[in-house]
């Protein structure tokens, strides 16, 4: 089977970092994840304006230093003197000291009420790290807790995609459960970031889609823009518009418009003759 997930969460870790630096303006940003299983703990796996590798590699626990407090909290931490600090523990001052860190923040990424990383921030002299730079650093936070979240949804929604049933018998209670995972792909994957993992997840949908026999479409056949079968995926589902904008996040007159248009193109007065007609036309499973 081709790989699901082009793209791991250590990727979305590195782009962050990255963020964190262009809206803070600090120098340094490290970070890592946090393992599953077993007591909180996470490792410093990715680096960005460093000059050595010392915090590379770094295991922090839970309640240990700046980020282990971070972790065990879920609250974003900042010390304006990272040596001298009260507040924390040191036992990490050896690496902290050898990058040359001196103010350092630590901004935990929350998804589903657990942390999944940390994202550090810091510069090399004592400086007062003010409340606008924190709340920058946990905007960059908050936008990756909500791409590992749309991630953690994909990988559930195909691991628990349903075996189509025979080609032969759409009409089958079983048919149900694969067009409640076609709309939820549909749904799902206009909120993905990651361009290669958005493809898979078309192409997934897609084949969920061509799953059902039917005779060869026309060259003549009308298409639809993914919008427009985004919609008709809920709509298929008994979805009323308001419910398709909520799952989309569109606008009401947005859903009716796309369902307007797609009526037009495959020749349907009704909601109910443009889902069959989109059925047979190979659009929806």
């Amino acid at each position: 089977m081709p790989k699901l997930y082009p793209r791991d969460d250590a990727d979305q870790l590195r782009g962050a970092l990255l963020t964190l630096r262009r809206g803070t303006g600090l120098p340094v940003a490290f970070g890592g994840l946090v393992q599953a299983g077993g007591p909180p703990r996470m490792t410093i796996t990715e680096l960005s304006g460093t000059t050595t590798a010392a915090l590379r590699g770094l295991a922090i626990h839970a309640g240990a230093g700046l980020g282990g407090k971070a972790l065990a909290l879920g609250l974003p931490l900042r010390v304006n003197d990272y040596p001298l600090a009260r507040s924390i523990s040191h036992e990490y001052d050896g690496p902290v000291g050898a990058e040359g860190l001196r103010s350092v923040l630590a901004v935990p990424v929350v998804v589903h009420r657990e942390v999944r990383a940390v994202l550090y921030g810091a510069v090399r002299q004592r400086l007062s790290l003010g409340d606008r730079l924190v709340a920058a650093a946990v905007d960059v936070a908050r936008g990756l807790e909500r791409r590992l979240v749309d991630r953690d949804a994909a990988r559930a929604a195909l691991a628990a995609l349903p075996a189509a049933p025979a080609r032969s018998d759409p009409a089958g209670p079983e048919w149900e459960q694969v067009r409640q995972a076609h709309a939820e792909l549909r749904g799902l994957l206009r909120r993905i970031d990651d361009p290669e993992l958005r493809d898979r997840l078309d192409a997934v949908a897609d084949r969920l889609a061509g799953a059902v026999a039917r005779p060869e479409r026309p060259p003549s056949a009308a298409t639809l823009s993914p919008r427009e079968t985004d919609v008709l995926a809920c709509v298929a589902l008994g979805c009323t518009n308001a419910d398709v904008a909520e799952q989309l996040g569109l606008r009401p007159e947005t859903v009716k418009s796309y369902l307007r248009s797609a009526m037009r193109k495959l020749g349907a007065h009704t909601r109910l003759e443009v889902v069959v007609a989109a059925r047979r036309a190979g659009l929806l499973p």
